[in-house]
């Protein structure tokens, strides 16, 4: 498959607009001391006013700000001041002149794609719309692990925004796209930032086919809806043209033939909630013979109704008809909510691969991708210490760990009911525990081994060791696989 390489501008183009950007200071930093934290928070909110008034006197930063993100018109001598006035950048409106494309300081980089629908209100999206920065891209950056590797791979890379992350910690990036207007912008970003990447035109894997990565990455087009039917692919960054949720089903398929050994591969996923089925079977559906490591996890749920609205709202349409359609092939599926989340597999070469599906309603903290590399080496510190091994073990209680207590008042005093152990740091998970195992992480202080713990609880309780040891092991790889107990060093 030919590499795709025709960014939006030539070489000398992209040199003029590059120094000009640094010229002018267009970073986040730059524009954040020029327009101040509360000017910066209403543009988070659609409200440019603060932005418009802190960028009146129209120098080079402030006319970059009122084109590209506030979306402004200016006359050609104030532009022309502040960057080359290039045909893919700008459009005319007049006399004057306003920005064809969103360019947005991004981290250390700048990312262009197409205006969004914050900037073209009312408007609806193109179907071959090609996204910026966004919710979903910003997610998925903020989860991937970010470990050195020699080769990564961007599924449906867009304009490029996991690839540019992908390139602080890949010897190589390879990226895909089914669309080709996605991948000239990928090209843009690229070449922008001076940075290499091997675009390729292609419907998710296809371009790559017989080849291995240690990380693949993919923001993919996960939307739930009738892919089948005619009209219902609408816009290429969303709408994969497969029915239901089987552009994800069909990610993990691909992931055994796509990753080297040990190799890791992360995507954003969307999953249908049919009735009289748990999500969990459905997904595990999919993993099932893949021979990968898993940790699937659910960060919200959505009804259908909300789930069409979003993204009618998103492409900038109220198609009422549109909406009723979409609805309609919900009820026809017996699909009564869509699940959000992230899936990772990892190729660790095991026969008896570990698998986890999982909740993860809560806040936790960011960047997720180095809790989700902990999860895999609890994993893997787990597999190598199996039952007479765990007991072995000394543990103690992680940086962070909180008992909870819930209590009633009777005649006695107050009398516990519920116990909970609670990270404060991390995941952010709780538990309920019963004094047993109350006892038992009070124990872990690094310095008794787990088996010696369990000899003094047994004799506590006046219950057998070996049986207290037996129902100890599952019990406690569930408290270091939470991270809530972690090896003493």
């Amino acid at each position: 498959m030919a590499p795709v390489t025709r960014p939006l501008m030539d070489p000398a183009g992209i040199e003029e607009l590059r120094a000009a950007l640094v010229a002018a200071d267009y970073t986040g930093t730059g524009i954040a001391n020029r327009l101040g934290a509360a000017a910066v928070q209403a543009i988070q909110r659609g409200d440019y006013r603060p932005a418009l008034r802190a960028t009146a006197d129209r120098d080079p930063l402030a006319t970059l700000i009122r084109l590209f993100i506030c979306g402004q018109s200016e006359s050609e001598s104030v532009v022309k001041a502040a960057v080359p006035v290039q045909a893919s950048l700008f459009e005319r409106d007049g006399d004057r002149v306003r920005a064809a494309v969103e360019l947005e300081p991004y981290g250390d980089w700048w990312v262009i794609s197409d205006l969004s629908a914050a900037l073209r209100p009312g408007v609806p999206l193109a179907s071959d719309h090609v996204l910026g920065v966004g919710g979903a891209s910003s997610t998925l950056a903020q989860a991937t692990i970010r470990e050195p590797v020699d080769s990564a791979l961007d599924l449906g890379t867009g304009c490029g925004v996991q690839a540019l992350n992908l390139s602080g910690h890949a010897h190589s990036v390879t990226a895909t796209d089914v669309s080709d207007r996605a991948l000239r912008f990928a090209a843009t970003t690229a070449a922008l930032n001076d940075l290499e990447w091997d675009l390729r035109l292609g419907d998710l894997a296809g371009p790559v086919r017989g080849e291995r990565f240690d990380l693949v990455v993919s923001n993919p087009p996960f939307v739930v809806g009738p892919g089948s039917f005619e009209g219902g692919a609408t816009h290429t960054y969303r709408d994969s043209g497969r029915p239901g949720d089987e552009v994800c089903a069909e990610l993990v398929r691909l992931a055994p033939g796509l990753l080297a050994d040990g190799g890791t591969m992360q995507f954003l996923a969307n999953w249908a909630h049919v009735a009289g089925e748990d999500w969990e079977d459905r997904v595990n559906g999919w993993l099932t013979g893949t021979g990968l490591d898993a940790w699937v996890i659910q960060r919200e749920v959505s009804d259908p109704v909300a789930y069409v609205n979003l993204w009618l709202s998103d492409a900038g349409t109220a198609d009422s008809s549109r909406r009723i359609e979409w609805l309609d092939w919900f009820d026809a599926h017996k699909i009564e909510g869509v699940g959000l989340g992230l899936i990772t597999l990892r190729a660790g070469g095991h026969d008896d691969p570990t698998v986890r599906l999982e909740d993860l309603r809560q806040q936790v903290e960011q960047p997720f991708g180095e809790h989700v590399a902990a999860w895999f080496a609890r994993q893997d510190w787990l597999r190598a210490h199996p039952f007479e091994s765990l007991l072995g073990a000394r543990l103690r209680a992680a940086e962070g760990l909180t008992l909870r207590q819930d209590a009633v008042r009777d005649g006695d005093g107050w009398q516990v009911v519920r116990q909970r152990l609670a990270l404060t740091t991390g995941l952010h998970w709780v538990d309920d525990i019963d004094p047993v195992t109350l006892a038992l992480v009070g124990g872990c202080d690094g310095t008794l081994t787990l088996g010696d713990q369990v000899e003094l609880l047994a004799l506590a309780n006046d219950v057998d060791s070996a049986v207290l040891a037996e129902a100890a092991g599952p019990l406690v790889a569930h408290l270091v696989e939470r991270g809530y107990l972690e090896p003493a060093r």
